[in-house]
């Protein structure tokens, strides 16, 4: 079985990525886990390049790297200095890191237009800063910058690079495709050459085609054994090839060997782990880790799926710690509710007494605006009204907002409510910092005293949809909250032409579905 090594470049070319900046802590915590996954190696930083990775590479001494090896990236000397006075390199050095990763200039037009030296120069700059590296302990990694490009426009000369690379000792060769704009047939060719050189050869893909992933795998096809890519693909411009595919893709599809195998099933959480540290919200929709990887919305894929899982999915998604979901909407049919039948509190009698109608429900509501997608709460408390099931806590009998804009600018927002619960009327207002926290903390005031635990229950996400934007402010609006109590969370949804009248549907579902499930509701 062929064996790949898996270089995570998360910390550095992933922290390029527009709207990602990593703290010192961030990338440490990074480096945990990618460090527990089982990543061969891990790329810090550029030391040289500002005090942060400087600071990071001091603190990952205290880190236990267990099989891991961490990697210190630079380039190669400057054109006008020798590599015992280049201060970049001196910090490679300085770092500790067992492993440094040096980038050098394959295509002759950046060699001549970007550095603005010679061909001959740049040859020597790549062999006397591998040596250089080598002759102080360093396991070297070289990847050769644009090599694609170069070996494109001029393949004597980008096969001279990576030779120089190979006779001063560099122990792995990566080819970068650094623009991204490789196809995968000049991918295996270029990977091919310069297997010809040097038996250890990686591959550096980025996205702009759309292709790092595919590039990636075809250079492993062609023989490469080192695939460096980032979490989630993040990284410059439209961003690296993302490990979250490659990974999968190797064991399951390719039968690699990587050294990460074992962990394959906390992929998904290691995804979304690093998505949370980068202030990124998840892509539902990414292959293997997305939320939506796994849902299933047809209801003819929802029948299918009940007979074979094999059906419509290419893996089980247990295999990379991610899950099944079949939605409910107005693509459904009953099998959906079939499938959906345990958590939704149904027995299979119930589908088959109610399905036909709850199906009718649902597309009717989503034909107004509604989406129980992202509102499971929402479509729960429907299915309790249609079947039978639902006796709610409290009734709003009347609710009224106030909002006086004052002469200095100040917004004041007051609500009064009138709730019934069984036989006893409460009437309160409250104010709030906006129109729909002044209704939620009056609801709340008139409630805790019945129900004090609602105060567990809070609000922590709220979004708003404009459905028609053509229609103006006469326009649907569908309002998304989401609430938690403790782990718990609640996904509730409104709609209307009034976003006050959707916020409140929304804010409603969610304190009754908590009451309801916190036996505080009456369910006959």
């Amino acid at each position: 079985m062929m064996k790949v090594y898996l270089y995570d470049t998360t910390l550095r070319d992933g922290a390029q990525a527009e709207g990602i900046n990593y703290t010192v802590s961030d990338k440490l915590k990074i480096a945990r886990k990618l460090i527990s996954f089982g990543i061969d190696y891990l790329e810090g930083g550029w030391p040289g390049a500002n005090p942060k990775d400087l600071e990071f590479f001091q603190e990952a001494k205290k880190l236990d790297f267990n099989k891991t090896k961490l990697a210190a990236f630079g380039s190669t000397r400057h054109p006008r200095l020798k590599v015992k006075d280049d201060p970049n390199l001196l910090n490679l050095i300085k770092s500790e890191a067992p492993v440094v990763t040096v980038f050098g200039k394959s295509w002759d037009l950046h060699v001549e237009s970007a550095l603005a030296t010679t061909l001959e120069n740049n040859l020597l700059m790549v062999y006397e800063t591998v040596a250089f590296l080598k002759e102080v302990g360093r396991e070297v990694v070289f990847d050769a910058e644009h090599f694609f490009d170069g070996f494109k426009n001029n393949p004597e000369y980008a096969l001279k690079v990576i030779e120089q690379a190979v006779r001063a000792g560099a122990d792995f060769i990566v080819l970068c495709d650094t623009n991204g704009g490789s196809l995968p047939k000049e991918i295996r060719a270029g990977v091919e050459a310069a297997l010809k050189i040097h038996p250890r050869i990686g591959i550096h893909a980025h996205n702009d085609s759309e292709l790092a992933v595919a590039n990636s795998l075809i250079a492993v096809e062609a023989g490469a054994t080192m695939v460096q890519g980032t979490i989630n693909g993040y990284g410059e411009r439209c961003g690296n090839a993302n490990l979250c595919s490659v990974i999968p893709n190797l064991i399951l599809k390719m039968g690699v060997e990587v050294n990460c195998q074992d962990n394959l099933k906390n992929l998904t959480r290691l995804s979304r782990y690093v998505a949370e540290i980068a202030n990124l919200h998840p892509n539902p929709y990414q292959p293997y880790t997305g939320q939506s990887a796994f849902t299933h919305k047809g209801g003819v894929h929802a029948s299918a799926l009940l007979k074979d899982k094999g059906t419509y999915e290419h893996i089980p998604p247990e295999l990379v710690g991610n899950h099944r979901k079949v939605s409910i909407s107005d693509q459904a049919g009953v099998s959906n509710l079939l499938f959906n039948s345990e958590n939704l509190g149904l027995s299979e009698e119930e589908v088959k007494t109610y399905g036909k109608e709850l199906v009718a429900a649902i597309k009717a509501m989503e034909h107004q605006g509604y989406q129980f997608e992202g509102a499971e709460a929402s479509l729960e408390l429907l299915v309790r009204k249609v079947t039978g099931k639902l006796s709610e806590p409290f009734k709003i009998d009347n609710s009224k907002l106030i909002i006086e804009i004052k002469e200095d600018g100040r917004v004041l927002s007051e609500a009064v409510v009138k709730v019934r619960v069984g036989d006893t009327t409460i009437h309160t207002a409250s104010d709030g910092n906006g129109p729909v926290n002044a209704l939620d903390n009056a609801l709340r005031k008139a409630l805790l005293e019945i129900y004090p635990n609602l105060s567990e229950l809070k609000l922590t996400d709220y979004k708003v949809r404009v459905l028609n934007e053509k229609a103006g402010t006469e326009a649907v609006v569908r309002v998304l909250i989401e609430s938690s109590a403790g782990e718990k969370s609640i996904n509730t949804v409104g709609v209307s032409t009034n976003i006050i009248e959707a916020s409140l549907k929304a804010l409603t579902d969610s304190l009754i579905y908590f009451l309801i499930n916190n036996n505080e509701g009456t369910v006959s």
